[in-house]
């Protein structure tokens, strides 16, 4: 596996690639890797002959209270992962490589970045737009996979890929979690022994409301409360935000079925923010849905 610093190196490898003809799969981390983002890795091996990976901490997307100096870096043990992985090239960069002095051009998608996260995390949008944007503009992928967990991101960066005319074919894959439901996350490593079992109230709020979807239950304030009711049960989570929404243009719904929608938690377990959602698409039968986790 190489491991490239700079952007004139790797653009040199990937003109070559491109010269032979390569189908090329891109998975972009922040580093700290888990086994979700392995699974990228491997589905990335499936789809094309040569595998692109990145580690970069993104300082655009931390806001001025948020976790960019502690947020977990293990770049070493990163390495032998991606290495036993199969990934043929590292993009690591530094910061000034990424935002060099004078850097003043920023990607906004207008609408969807305004909710939700968007709302709690002013700015974290326009940090990942501009970023992924970047890195697709040096990496040049056929594919580029990100997991589901975010799954507002992931509908960001499909707009945005829409709207600028890209060429990269973003590829969703669903979310990876522990044996006890807890969805992989980096963030994960913040929480104490008491903290991550009490994590787990995410998932299992998540499986109330998916048992009451798949029931019958349609009516989204119901699915809702059946959430925040699992959530509240646990005196170190508190909730930021429980929303029942569509799927593309990540508005609010009153009612489930006809569109395919998401119910998307996020709160703080002690200290650390998670987020997690649960997928609720129409079945073939009308007016019957299917959640997945």
């Amino acid at each position: 596996m190489e491991i490239i610093q700079t952007i004139s190196w790797m653009k040199e490898i990937v003109r070559k690639a491109r010269e032979e003809n390569h189908v090329t799969g891109f998975v972009p981390t922040m580093g700290a890797l888990h086994e979700g983002h392995l699974s990228l890795i491997r589905r990335a091996r499936m789809d094309g002959s040569r595998v692109y990976a990145s580690i970069f901490v993104n300082p655009t997307q931390f806001g001025p209270n948020e976790d960019l100096s502690k947020y977990p870096r293990t770049f070493e043990a990163d390495v032998e992962q991606l290495r036993a992985a199969g990934v043929d090239v590292l993009f690591a960069p530094d910061a000034k490589e990424i935002y060099p002095a004078g850097f003043r051009t920023f990607v906004n998608v207008e609408g969807i970045s305004e909710r939700l996260e968007g709302r709690s995390r002013p700015g974290h949008f326009r940090g990942v737009a501009t970023v992924v944007l970047k890195l697709f503009e040096i990496v040049q992928p056929h594919y580029a996979y990100f997991g589901r967990k975010d799954a507002q991101q992931v509908r960001i960066l499909q707009q945005m890929a829409l709207d600028l005319n890209m060429n990269s074919e973003i590829v969703v894959q669903p979310i990876v979690r522990e044996s006890d439901g807890l969805a992989l996350s980096s963030r994960n490593a913040y929480l104490n022994p008491e903290e991550r079992q009490s994590a787990t109230a995410l998932y299992r709020a998540l499986v109330a409301a998916k048992l009451a979807a798949d029931t019958g239950t349609l009516d989204a304030a119901q699915l809702r409360s059946s959430a925040v009711t699992i959530l509240s049960q646990e005196r170190s989570v508190r909730l930021d935000y429980a929303e029942v929404v569509d799927a593309e243009t990540f508005e609010p719904l009153v009612r489930i079925g006809a569109r395919t929608a998401y119910l998307l938690l996020a709160a703080f377990v002690g200290k650390t923010r998670l987020i997690d959602n649960l997928l609720i698409e129409p079945a073939a039968n009308s007016g019957a849905v299917h959640s997945s986790l």
